[in-house]
């Protein structure tokens, strides 16, 4: 006889019947899958990372340079704009006596020597004022004269006992004052033709003209508000300089007679030696500036005032031993890492190599390398990113 089945039987077999079959050979053979997925994401990453190491970058390079400073000669140590200027600075020449300008015996740009004439004013007034004088001179000669014979006359006949003695001392006092008109109508004389000298100017020193601020006909008046009397503004060649304004922390490069090389902007390819001649007394506090001046040794007619220029001061030569070798690399070749720690990146085959260096001064983007290359080598000037043992190719 069956058994009547259970209540918790009965709910186990409809358990089992909700149950999905499994293949019992798919069970064992699915965790097999894992190793091979494994396998190709560690092939993948290797092939990742050949790929990066394989495959060579294109870098520019450059030749770490070895000399001497006998070899050189002086060195670059510091470079500047600044401007073309003239020893004397310029020289504004003006009227000392009013008048109207009658003419102009130069033009801008003429070169003149000491004396020549530059401007003439009208002089019929100061011709008149002289031509007066000399009348005034003669008057006061003749009454000078009369008053002298007078004298003569009266002392002969005080020796004779005929005149008084009161007599010839009022004779003396008139022979006196006529003598002083006389000196006093010679200083107007004096004056008046140093007046008519003022109405032609002439030129103070060699130079040539920069300006003129008045034209023929207008009145020129000397004195009032500052420049109203000037007429030509002129510069003097033989003594030409440059100004430039270096920063403080720059000065400890440069001092008196240190050598220098100008070059105008409008004539990149001429080069005018100079030397330090002048430091200005006085810092320029809102700028950190100090003006200094060299002076241009070979001047030519190419050199303008103001025209802009740039100043390259040189090492002394005579303070460095010519003997000792110097490794030069292009600015662009040294790095730093993380710890500020100055390094190049080396060419070695056709792979870099990171080499520590200790660098010193720059001078004209160049930069001395003291500790670290010997000369010769190929290092990297450009800015790829790069890791050690990386494949490059070299271009120059």
């Amino acid at each position: 006889m069956t058994e009547p089945l259970s209540i918790s039987d009965t709910l186990k077999d409809d358990l089992n019947s909700l149950r999905l079959g499994r293949d019992e050979e798919e069970l064992t053979r699915r965790p097999r899958r894992w190793p091979w997925v494994f396998a190709a994401l560690v092939l993948a990453g290797a092939l990742a990372v050949w790929w990066r190491q394989g495959a060579a970058v294109d870098v520019v390079v450059a030749e770490a340079t070895r000399t001497t400073a006998a070899e050189t000669g002086p060195l670059p140590v510091l470079s500047g704009s600044g401007y073309i200027v003239t020893g004397e600075r310029y020289v504004s020449i003006g009227v000392r006596v009013p008048g109207r300008i009658e003419r102009y015996f130069v033009e801008e740009g003429q070169s003149v020597r000491k004396g020549d004439p530059l401007v003439q004013l009208d002089d019929r007034d100061y011709r008149a004022q002289v031509a007066r004088a000399e009348a005034q001179v003669a008057l006061a000669k003749a009454q000078w004269e009369l008053a002298e014979a007078e004298l003569q006359r009266v002392r002969s006949l005080r020796a004779q006992g005929v005149a008084s003695q009161q007599e010839l001392d009022v004779q003396e006092s008139r022979a006196r004052v006529a003598r002083a008109a006389l000196a006093q109508a010679e200083a107007e004389l004096q004056q008046a033709r140093v007046n008519l000298d003022y109405t032609l100017l002439r030129a103070p020193t060699d130079g040539v003209i920069l300006s003129k601020a008045k034209e023929v006909g207008e009145i020129a008046v000397p004195g009032g508000f500052a420049g109203s009397g000037d007429l030509i503004r002129m510069a003097n060649l033989s003594d030409m300089r440059a100004q430039i304004d270096v920063n403080e922390a720059d000065l400890a490069r440069v001092y008196m007679g240190q050598q220098a090389v100008v070059t105008p902007d409008a004539y990149p390819d001429a080069k005018y030696p100079a030397e330090v001649v002048k430091f200005y007394p006085q810092v320029d506090r809102s700028k950190g500036t100090l003006r200094i001046e060299v002076r241009i040794l070979q001047p030519d007619e190419r050199l303008l005032p103001d025209m802009s220029a740039r100043v390259t001061f040189l090492a002394d030569v005579q303070q460095a031993n010519g003997s000792d070798p110097m490794v030069f690399v292009p600015a662009a070749a040294v790095r730093r890492n993380e710890r500020g720690e100055a390094f190049v990146w080396l060419v070695d085959g056709e792979k870099v190599r990171s080499r520590p260096v200790q660098v010193g001064t720059t001078l004209a983007g160049r930069v001395q390398v003291r500790e670290g290359l010997a000369g010769g080598e190929l290092v990297v000037v450009s800015a790829t990113p790069l890791r050690d043992g990386q494949r490059v190719r070299v271009q120059r």
